[in-house]
């Protein structure tokens, strides 16, 4: 089993910066791929950035490509999300997820079994 606690959400101007962070505890870290998924009001909850259990595998969506960039840190068991040049289309609840896997990170939300809470983020425009 695996916890998530994500943290770091809250209101920013259009272009300022934000990190998330993401604490995972409860089993090995290491062999865990893990995502950072968005659900906007009324929308479905999207793909943001995934990494491998290793730090070597990443992916983006192509919405956060080159603003947003996703970081593991094993010591403290803990994955980040640093975005930059933050739009009013990035409001949302951002999730934290976790899957065991020795391969790729999944990139959809139903291959993910541990989810955190989520932290609300908004940007105004």
């Amino acid at each position: 089993q695996v916890q998530l606690v994500e943290s770091g959400g809250g209101l920013v101007q259009a272009g300022d910066s934000l990190r998330l962070s993401c604490v995972a505890s409860g089993h090995t870290f290491r062999n865990h791929a893990m995502g950072w998924f968005r659900q906007a009001p009324g929308k479905e909850r999207e793909f943001v950035a995934a990494i491998g259990w290793s730090g070597g595998m990443i992916y983006y969506a192509d919405s956060v490509k080159g603003r947003f960039t996703i970081s593991k840190e094993h010591s403290k068991n803990t994955v980040h999300l640093r975005m930059n040049s933050l739009k009013h289309e990035d409001t949302a609840v951002y999730y934290c997820a976790a899957e065991y896997t020795d391969y790729a990170p999944p990139l959809k939300a139903d291959e993910y079994h541990y989810w955190g809470q989520g932290t609300q983020v908004t940007v105004s425009s």
